[in-house]
């Protein structure tokens, strides 16, 4: 059988909480006031996937091993910054679960041709 590995998100955030506890001496406080700091962080790593797309293409993402390994681990770099900004305003991961599966279940019910017509009338 396949070893497969599919992270939780309270894995996730033990995870980062650890990696902050080894840099936390050069790293910011792990405070609610920081976690706007890492948001800004996240969009700048998500810039680097966007510029990941443009340089080398979706084809080149789906089909090149290295391109599409850096592109991996550009996305790897957003979810880090937010985790951390779970872990900075000290968002359970209970607690992220319950509000998103509320939001999507909330979705599956939207009509967003109808919703989208209305916000450009």
């Amino acid at each position: 059988m396949e070893n497969k590995k599919d992270l939780k998100i309270s894995e996730l955030k033990d995870m980062q909480y650890k990696l902050w506890e080894l840099n936390k001496n050069n790293w910011e406080p792990m405070e609610p006031e920081y976690a706007k700091n890492n948001i800004l962080y996240m969009v700048e790593e998500l810039g680097e996937t966007i510029s990941i797309i443009k340089k080398k293409g979706i084809d080149s993402i789906m089909n090149d091993k290295n391109i599409r390994e850096r592109f991996i681990e550009e996305f790897g770099d957003v979810l880090m910054y937010y985790i951390d900004v779970l872990n900075r305003t000290n968002i359970s991961a209970e607690e992220f679960t319950e509000v998103y599966m509320k939001k999507y279940n909330g979705n599956l019910k939207r009509n967003y041709v109808e919703d989208n017509k209305k916000k450009y009338v």
